[in-house]
């Protein structure tokens, strides 16, 4: 039973620690985030960057126990399409910081994270037919997602500098 205990934390310390490398990558994108951020011209609505830390935070731990109820119901190889859905959404969630914040394209971030959205919704359902509970977990992803996805577009059309 011991055994089992430290078997189940340390997998969730490794969904935790992936998901949570997914978010450096798109934080080493998002360097000079701030400045760029504060830069663009922004829908009243448009929240302050200091709430994409937190945020980003608590949906990137989320996402990690997600996934590891779904690895506890087999692992990866029982349940591949699934992680496949998974892994793809976090190489668009990582890829999107770069796009938009590295490489200031709005209109290809805006395509990323509409695919993303995608992604997200294939992964809950892929999830839900194996544990209810982890596509749950990502509802507040898919909101922040919906959000994320409203905000690039306004941000894309007022800065037209923003291909």
């Amino acid at each position: 039973m011991k055994n089992d205990f430290f078997k189940n934390a340390g997998s969730l310390g490794v969904w935790v620690l992936l998901c949570f490398i997914t978010g450096a990558i798109g934080a080493i994108a998002s360097v000079d985030a701030n400045e760029f951020y504060a830069s663009l011209s922004q829908p009243s609505w448009a929240p302050p960057a200091s709430v994409f830390g937190p945020v980003w935070s608590m949906l990137f731990l989320l996402m990690a126990v997600s996934a590891w109820l779904i690895w506890l119901r087999g692992g990866i190889k029982a349940h591949i399409r699934a992680f496949k859905f998974f892994i793809a959404q976090l190489v668009l969630n990582a890829l999107w910081s770069w796009v938009f914040f590295a490489w200031h394209q709005g209109g290809w971030a805006l395509l990323n994270v509409v695919l993303l959205w995608a992604l997200i919704v294939a992964t809950m359902i892929s999830f839900y037919r194996i544990r209810p509970l982890a596509a749950y977990l990502l509802v507040p992803y898919l909101v922040w997602i919906s959000f994320a996805t409203i905000l690039n577009y306004s941000l894309w059309q007022l800065n037209p500098q923003m291909l």
